[in-house]
């Protein structure tokens, strides 16, 4: 299986452990100018279809070779394949490129989705120093599988949330993305009561600077939790945001 040749391919790497470091934020165009956002939409589609079909030409060169009884190119395929996946490919849209839709529902039982994700915990978290990174990576590979073959499966809420602690977490730095799917884990297990609202709200407040999306997301979690000590510590920080230009929270 696909997911199974990835995830080969990863197991020998030592090397490219610079996705590591924190990417830079994206900078979006000024507002108002159409040109700009224009340009940067096309560039971005370009960037990621280009990706998409080096990865795939690269997985054809190597079965080519592994047909062929080639084992000299086989190994320069395999060892490009690997560099592939484990160097940093930051979203530089999320709205264009990241996680699918907001309105998407987790309710099918689908046994695939299930044994993906169960190969994806035996990665995630795992491991020390270099190889804990690396296992960082193989469960990214393995959770976005899911959520490209599988948009109903049950587990797309867990997915999500899976996600957003690989993004945040030291193998990435990549919060905006990180914030996106604690989002997203929330809406698509309504009524949910894990703490991902609150995280995403975190991350908007302290690490992002987007206050007005943390102000939004603490409201939501003292709206919908049921956990006292979330709402508790919900209610601590929308109260420091909201007085500390001496406004209300209604005024913010």
């Amino acid at each position: 299986m696909k997911r199974q040749f990835l995830c080969l391919l990863s197991l020998t790497l030592v090397g490219i452990l610079h996705a590591a470091d924190t990417p830079a934020k994206p900078t979006a165009p000024a507002a108002g100018n159409v040109v700009g956002a224009a340009v940067e939409t096309e560039l971005v589609k370009k960037t990621n279809a280009a990706r998409k079909e080096y990865q795939q030409s690269l997985v054809a060169l190597y079965k080519y070779y592994e047909k062929a009884g080639d084992n000299e190119r086989l190994k320069w395929a395999e060892d490009e394949l690997k560099q592939f996946h484990m160097m940093n490919k930051p979203s530089y849209r999320l709205d264009i490129d990241d996680a699918p839709a907001a309105n998407l529902e987790a309710k099918e039982n689908i046994k695939e989705a299930n044994e993906i994700f169960v190969e994806a915990m035996k990665y995630k978290d795992h491991g020390a120093g270099n190889e804990f990174i690396l296992n960082q990576k193989r469960a990214e590979l393995l959770l976005r599988e899911i959520l490209d073959k599988h948009k109903t499966s049950d587990k797309i809420a867990d997915v999500a949330y899976q996600l957003g602690e690989l993004y945040e977490g030291k193998a990435f730095k990549q919060y905006d993305r990180a914030a996106l799917y604690y989002e997203r884990a929330f809406q698509w297990m309504k009524g949910t009561r894990t703490d991902a609202r609150l995280r995403a709200a975190t991350l908007y407040d302290r690490v992002l600077n987007e206050r007005s999306k943390a102000i939004e997301l603490y409201r939501e979690q003292i709206a919908n939790d049921t956990d006292a000590d979330r709402i508790k510590l919900a209610e601590k920080r929308l109260s420091e945001l909201t007085t500390r230009s001496g406004g209300t929270a209604k005024d913010r």
